[in-house]
This record gives C-alpha cells, structure tokens and sequence, in this order.
C-alpha cells in the first residue's frame, strides 16, 4: 500500500514564510478542516495516512514536502532556502531513516522539495527563489549514480517549481507556462491551465488518482475532460500561504 506522510497545520501556520503573496488572515480552525479533509481524500485514493505532529510549533511544518524529498532508493534532506525552516529538518530524517538510506545537501547549496518534480528517471529542479544552482547540482551528484537526470528549470513568479508545473501522467503535463519555462518539457504533452486559476497546475496524484483543488473548477473539468479520475477538496487557507496540494504530503512505499 502507498503510505502518505502529512502533519498536522501549525496554530501559528499565518507566521508563515511568504515570497510571491502578500500576508492574509488564516483561519486556522478552517484550514485545519481542510487538512482533515485533505487527509480523507488520500485515504480515499486507496493509501495510508500517517499524521506528524512533532514540528507543530513551526509555522510551516504542514509543508512537510519541502524538508525530504523520497525516492524508491534513498531520501534526500534538503538545506531548505529560508533559514526559519530548517529546524523541521531533525523530525523528517529521524523518520525516514527508519526506511531509507538518508543523505544530506549542506549550505551554502539550497534546495527544497517543493522544487523537485519526479517522472520516471528524470528529476526537474526548480531554479527559484528557494533552490539555487548548487542545490541542483548537489542533488544530482547524490541520484546520478541510481541512474537518474537531473534537468534545471527556471522559475519566476512563483515559490517552487510544482507551483506551475505537476505531471498527470509520465507523459502528460499540467502547467502555466507564465511560471515555468516550458521549453524543458518539450518531450511532454502539455495541459496549459486557464489563465484565471494560475494555481491550478498543482495537483497530487495518488494511486491512479489525480488530485486537485475544489478552489480551480475549470482546471478541473481539463482534466476530467482528458480521462482521468479526479477527486477534489477545498484547501484555499494553505494558498493563502503560497501552498498547493503537493505541499502538505509525501507518499512513498515502505520497504
């Protein structure tokens, strides 16, 4: 069975670091509704949740994609591009060294989960206010040898990567070209999202379930359009704090 990592919103979760947005009121009693839902809608997807607590006094510590990024073979803790975030580092590695093999990116190379979009053996890195090129290249040097390629992508306008950019398929692309430099997916068929919903390209896809937020109703009815199966929730208090659905869960297998 996939297992899903998520953790429980912060009451401090409006702390949170912001790039692109300005500060908003969050309702956290609302936004941790929506985890709760956010959760049942995995468990729906035919996967486990298990539930963090540890970092709850850490604003961002909901975002729990961003500290590891997990691969079938080792997991990887990042360096984190804003120096408020990196004490959620110490909970991730203690739980993931239970089940992977862990390596570490150290400063002054930065990197974040949010950046690193996975589609088979090619890893796309985000170039972006939070992951710089030595980042990129440490990430690379730590997965070639388990035969992967790791491709640069430039990002502007947004906080990571999978902001604008997540994969429907291993062939098949959901984007806003407006954030990410389409030219790199070339190989890929590309699913331009309305201008109008410009968070709609992230989605999570569980199973053989394609994830989405209740808050992009034309970006939705794309993708239902093409055949997929679409399950929804409501997750507006976390885009308040520039967040997507790919942010707040990390699914992998147990070994």
């Amino acid at each position: 069975m996939l297992n899903v990592i998520t953790h429980l919103p912060s009451p401090s979760l409006e702390q949170c670091e912001l790039t692109f947005l300005n500060t908003k009121a969050i309702d956290i009693k609302k936004a941790q509704k929506e985890h709760q839902n956010y959760q049942t809608m995995i468990e729906s997807c035919d996967a486990k949740v298990i539930t963090l607590e540890q970092n709850i006094d850490l604003p961002d510590s909901v975002f729990v994609e961003d500290p590891i990024i997990v691969f079938d073979e080792i997991a990887v803790l990042t360096s984190m591009g804003v120096e408020s975030r990196r004490k959620e580092s110490e909970v991730m590695e203690m739980f993931f060294k239970k089940h992977r093999e862990v390596k570490k990116i150290e400063l002054p190379a930065k990197i974040e989960g949010g950046d690193v979009l996975k589609i088979g053996k090619r890893i796309f890195v985000g170039k972006s206010t939070r992951t710089n090129a030595q980042g990129i290249r440490a990430l690379r040097e730590i997965m070639s040898p388990y035969g992967y390629e790791v491709i640069s992508v430039k990002v502007s306008g947004c906080l990571h990567l999978k902001t604008g950019c997540t994969a429907l398929d291993e062939k098949t692309l959901l984007i806003n070209p407006s954030w990410v430099d389409s030219k790199v997916f070339s190989g890929f068929s590309q699913i331009v999202i309305p201008k109008e919903e410009p968070f709609g390209a992230n989605i999570l896809k569980i199973n053989d379930t394609i994830c989405m937020n209740s808050a992009f109703p034309k970006t939705i009815e794309i993708v239902k359009s093409l055949g997929y199966k679409v399950k929804s929730t409501d997750i507006t208090e976390f885009v308040k704090a520039e967040a997507g659905l790919t942010c707040m869960s990390i699914p992998f297998i147990i070994k």
